[in-house]
């Protein structure tokens, strides 16, 4: 029964340190938010106004990308159906006037 006894003294302690330990990091949390809440404030307002630059900048640079790569493709189809088109007209057998 000693065995038993010490498990369960154990896990009581351990509990009542993670408790402690759990207190000890939210009183450290709100101290640190509290006193500098207005630096920080002004630092993710800044961050977030050029965050929104640098993505406006690269959503115009992959629209420009996207239209460049449409017009290939569209050359490349139009292509592909004048030489089709050639194709048939040489393979076509030629009609004689009678």
């Amino acid at each position: 029964m000693g065995k038993q006894h010490k498990t369960t003294v154990k896990r009581s302690r351990r509990k009542q340190y993670l408790k402690r330990k759990k207190e000890q990091v939210k009183a450290s949390l709100t101290r640190k938010v509290s006193a500098p809440a207005k630096k920080t404030a002004k630092k993710a307002a800044a961050k977030k106004v050029a965050t929104k630059k640098t993505a406006a900048k690269k959503t115009a640079a992959k629209k420009a990308a996207v239209k460049k790569v449409a017009k290939k493709a569209t050359k490349k189809v139009a292509a592909k159906k004048t030489a089709k088109k050639a194709a048939a007209k040489k393979a076509a057998p030629k009609k004689e006037a009678e």
